[in-house]
């Protein structure tokens, strides 16, 4: 029998936290390892686009309706199914002989991670109350600030020591030890009386998944008019209106549609087939968190997608040196995890949240004052400390103030809810963070090399060969003696596209600071309870352990 000791209860988080880092792992170190797939695998520009970008996509389409599914049918499970599926299409991404089946199981691989992104907020929730749950949402949020940090090292390492694929196979052994730590961890949950809406789970996958397509394709495809082809399932679109732009109409469309469909639902007192129960943003700490959160994920990851690029074609950094010299947001991340355990019986889960989001504004400042064509190491690995000590408080309590006043019955579809604001925001703030990026590089790069005497035209096709290659043609445009004014115009205008988004995203967490101020210190739950929890009879000779309001 499963034994609900604190020291069960806190292996169950480190399963738990096993599982959240995997997703958030393979979440940025495709990025890394794309070069040698695109060689080994011969796959075109199309492709290796969509070897990048499915699985965020899947994962934010699928969020809402995976969080429902954890009420009906009991996190664990869910969790558990999640995690056979990711280790199982892992194991086909890393076998992969072609572009179109690593496409494939990338797809894939994103259904296993949306079902464990809010299944993982959901298990923590109901396990751990009171001080220990602000402890609890400590380590699991700075699991999220170290693995985003972590990705770029192991592909560095990988792309320039092994294989592509063990990016992939390296997942297959942690599932296996993360299915049988959860089998015996944790305990399993209650499950709630119920069925889904289809017609709302289509809506809201439709909704979410162009959403996230838009917003994660907009600087490539255009966000008006087609600016590159998009291709897919051999249909290829390349002229007229941007997809991006009939994407990002539809979602809101599809969208307003979902909410009025749930709406309706509610009114009509059918809560138990309704996939987000609309009351739950009657409770304001929910409510106005989950706008915090929006807010937050605009600036809190944006600047990891761009900064490995000026380290590597600015400070010449190798691949492996670019992950390495995030390796202090992860130690951050971990000292601000150790330092929540004494700091949450002085200070509130919302006071640690406007903590972490001064510190993190300090570091991303930092970064952008230090930022030179030569800026030593140490530096950089200040800011950036400063910044994952920051990122370990404020995402992890940013989500333990969401769910604390969420009745337990509504735990799966509040985490999903919470888990969509986040995967949303970040993929919001990646879009404007790489636009501005890309955008100061060509222009500022442009006016550079027009300055110099050069002309438009040969002016606009370097400009042109820099920003197509986000900085990689650097190297070859140094080695020539012809081009090292072209080559040191670019590292100059790299440096300056840093500064700029450096200085934003603070800017972006400034804006999440402040909405922290209208979420209420202390709130109660204003959602009935008109269901029946019932247990999840997975595993027989387990008893479920009583779930109270707080989800204990």
């Amino acid at each position: 029998m499963l034994s609900p000791s604190p020291a069960h209860r806190w292996l169950g988080l480190v399963v738990i936290s096993l599982g959240m880092a995997l997703i958030v792992v393979d979440t940025t170190i495709v990025n890394v390892i794309i070069p040698p797939i695109i060689e080994d695998l011969a796959v075109d520009s199309a492709e290796a686009q969509w070897i990048q970008e499915s699985y965020a996509i899947v994962v934010a389409a699928l969020l809402l309706l995976v969080g429902r599914l954890a009420d009906l049918l009991g996190a664990r499970r869910i969790f558990l199914a999640g995690v056979v599926v990711f280790g199982a299409t892992s194991m086909l991404a890393g076998l992969a002989p072609t572009g179109g089946l690593l496409v494939l199981a990338r797809f894939l691989q994103g259904v296993g991670a949306a079902m464990i992104v809010p299944t993982s907020l959901s298990l923590v929730n109901a396990t751990f109350t009171g001080k220990a749950r602000g402890q609890a949402f400590a380590v699991w949020g700075s699991t999220i600030g170290a693995a985003s940090a972590l990705g770029p090292l192991l592909g560095g390492w990988l792309a320039e020591d092994t294989s592509w694929r063990w990016a992939f196979g390296i997942n297959v052994p942690f599932t296996v030890l993360i299915f049988l730590g959860a089998l015996a961890f944790l305990a399993p949950s209650p499950r709630t009386r119920g069925r889904i809406d289809v017609i709302g789970a289509v809506l809201s996958v439709l909704g979410l998944g162009l959403l996230a397509f838009g917003l994660i394709e907009g600087r490539t495809l255009g966000w008006l008019g087609s600016v590159e082809p998009l291709s897919i399932l051999g249909f290829t679109w390349d002229a007229g209106p941007s997809p991006v732009l009939v994407a990002l109409v539809l979602a809101v469309l599809t969208l307003l549609g979902f909410a009025r469909r749930q709406a309706i639902l509610v009114r009509s007192g059918d809560t138990t087939r309704a996939l987000v129960d609309t009351r739950l943003f009657s409770v304001r700490s929910f409510r106005n968190g989950n706008i915090a959160t929006l807010i937050i994920g605009l600036g809190e990851f944006g600047i990891i997608a761009v900064l490995p690029l000026w380290l590597q074609f600015t400070l010449d950094y190798s691949v492996l040196q670019a992950g390495l010299a995030l390796v202090p947001l992860a130690v951050g991340s971990f000292l601000a995890s150790s330092a929540s355990f004494g700091m949450t019986a002085r200070f509130s889960s919302l006071g640690l949240v406007r903590l972490g989001l001064v510190l993190e504004i300090a570091g991303l400042a930092g970064l952008a004052l230090v930022a030179t064509t030569d800026s030593p190491w140490w530096p950089i690995a200040l800011a950036l400390l400063l910044y994952g000590v920051g990122v370990g408080f404020a995402t992890a309590q940013v989500t333990n103030v969401v769910l604390a006043d969420v009745p337990a019955h509504s735990a799966g579809q509040a985490s999903g809810i919470q888990s969509a604001a986040r995967q949303l925001g970040s993929a919001l703030g990646i879009a404007v963070l790489t636009t501005a990026f890309f955008s100061t590089l060509g222009t500022k790069l442009g006016q550079l090399l027009t300055a110099t005497g050069m002309s438009t035209t040969e002016s606009d096709r370097f400009t042109d060969t820099v920003t197509d290659s986000a900085g990689s043609a650097i190297a070859a445009l140094a080695a020539n003696p012809q081009t090292t004014v072209v080559a040191d115009a670019a590292q100059l205008a790299m440096t300056e596209g840093i500064t700029l988004i450096g200085y934003l995203a603070a800017g972006l967490l400034l804006l999440g600071l402040i909405a922290t101020v209208a979420i209420p210190t202390n709130a109660a739950p204003s959602v009935p309870d008109r269901s029946t929890p019932e247990p999840d009879r997975s595993t027989a000779a387990t008893p479920p352990r009583p779930i109270s309001r707080q989800g204990a």
